[in-house]
């Protein structure tokens, strides 16, 4: 069960409206790296949890934050729209400000689709797709996702924020990065917690059933072996989980030529690739 406050979770101001940032925004919003991933990916985490409770308390506590930030910026967008309202009512066919704004990057979709409000795709129109959302019931595997997530989201809320001059926005985009601060922290607040900074993901899978001989081997894929500057704490020393040492190799193939069967004539190629006889 979800509840609501008509009230945002924090103050959205827009002094001066810019339809084109209302585009920027919408990467926030509907884009990978955008609010509407982060929620869904915590609130499927927290709905699929398996284990101690807090964990799924956690996410859900964070998931239904991030409701809050997707309507702060849909906010953020309308705001932003407002400035283009009364022009959009002129005549379209001439060159008034909306057709301007539209060729100079405003997204006519905000007025076409939306009525001069925010739509749940990324800052080229792309609507939200559900396959960036990562919930693999791994605890350790989901808190690092979502660091990444949470990293991403940052860096756009940053870069945004550098777009802009406008007072009101850039006191919405500090909060957010704020927020973003805190998440990345906490997720890896949780990973230090299960031991899962440095350990090997997953750590129920039996060691002594791996492969030994290339767990911690890097492979140097470069024509010239010698060349490569691709040499670091991951080619020398103790791994991070202590079970191993790093090392490093030239690749070879220790596989041979793959030889396929004739194909069947059901599928139909052609006569020189199908076994004789059949049919």
């Amino acid at each position: 069960m979800f509840f609501y406050d008509k009230r945002l979770q924090y103050k959205v101001r827009v002094d001066k409206p810019n339809p084109m940032f209302a585009k920027m925004l919408q990467q926030a919003i509907g884009g990978i790296e955008g609010e509407i991933r982060v929620c869904l990916q915590y609130l499927f985490q927290a709905w699929n949890a398996r284990g101690p409770e807090k964990y799924r308390d956690m996410l859900l506590e964070t998931g239904t934050e991030e409701i809050s930030h997707i309507e702060m910026l849909s906010t953020a967008v309308a705001l932003n729209l407002e400035g283009a309202s009364m022009a959009v009512k002129e005549d379209v066919s001439s060159m008034n400000p909306v057709v301007q704004q539209i060729l100079g990057g405003m997204d006519p979709r905000h007025y076409l689709s939306a009525g001069l409000g925010a739509m749940a795709a990324d800052s080229n129109g792309v609507p939200f797709n559900g396959s960036w959302v990562v919930g693999t019931g791994n605890l350790a595997a989901d808190m690092r996702a979502n660091v990444m997530a949470e990293s991403s989201g940052r860096l756009l809320a940053t870069r945004l924020f550098e777009m802009t001059d406008d007072p009101g926005m850039r006191d919405m985009l500090s909060f957010l990065i704020a927020r973003d601060t805190m998440h990345q922290q906490q997720w890896l607040a949780v990973l230090e917690e299960i031991g899962a900074l440095t350990d090997t993901v997953p750590n129920t899978f039996p060691r002594d059933l791996e492969n030994q001989e290339f767990n911690y081997k890097f492979v140097v894929t470069n024509i010239r072996p010698e060349e490569s500057m691709a040499q670091g704490r991951w080619t020398q020393g103790q791994s991070l989980d202590g079970y191993g040492q790093f090392n490093r190799e030239p690749a070879r193939p220790h596989g041979g030529v793959p030889n396929l069967s004739d194909a069947p004539w059901q599928a139909h190629d052609q006569k020189s690739q199908t076994k004789p006889g059949e049919r």
